[in-house]
């Protein structure tokens, strides 16, 4: 009887993780997040350009097809959604959810005619910063 009380006391004692082996596993843990966050913090903004690119390239065909429609690029981003007066062979909506906001929540830019494309249009997000600058993401060549 005394062997399976001993038996009992062994087992008890080796159940549990030791106040050290748990701390090794937080230390590599540890050391495995800090080897991947790196990797990894520049990806979203990545991203968020990535979006606002492929939003300016579907909100400049939809300007395109209303030009095809009416012979002449739309006076606002609005008019791809509502018919203005003049235009006359309007077959939109051009945009089916509506205009998007860009990712970083602010409204993009149209101007015409562009001073970036002359003989077309400028549309562009403001990017990061909010502001008019070299960070804007636009349907011009990039230099």
């Amino acid at each position: 009887m005394k062997k399976n009380r001993n038996n009992k006391k062994d087992r008890a004692r080796c159940e549990g993780f030791t106040l050290m082996e748990v701390l090794l596993v937080v230390v590599i843990i540890s050391i495995l997040v800090a080897m991947a966050v790196p990797r990894f913090s520049g990806r979203a903004e990545q991203a968020k350009i990535a979006r606002a690119e492929a939003d300016i390239g579907n909100i400049g065909t939809a300007i395109r097809l209303y030009e095809i429609d009416n012979g002449r690029f739309p006076p606002a981003l609005q008019a791809l959604l509502t018919a203005p007066a003049e235009a006359m062979n309007w077959r939109g909506p051009y945009l089916e959810k509506g205009i998007p906001r860009d990712p970083w929540q602010r409204e993009y830019q149209y101007r015409l005619p562009g001073t970036k494309n002359p003989h077309g249009f400028d549309l562009w997000s403001l990017g990061p910063d909010g502001v008019e600058s070299n960070d804007d993401i636009g349907n011009w060549a990039q230099p």
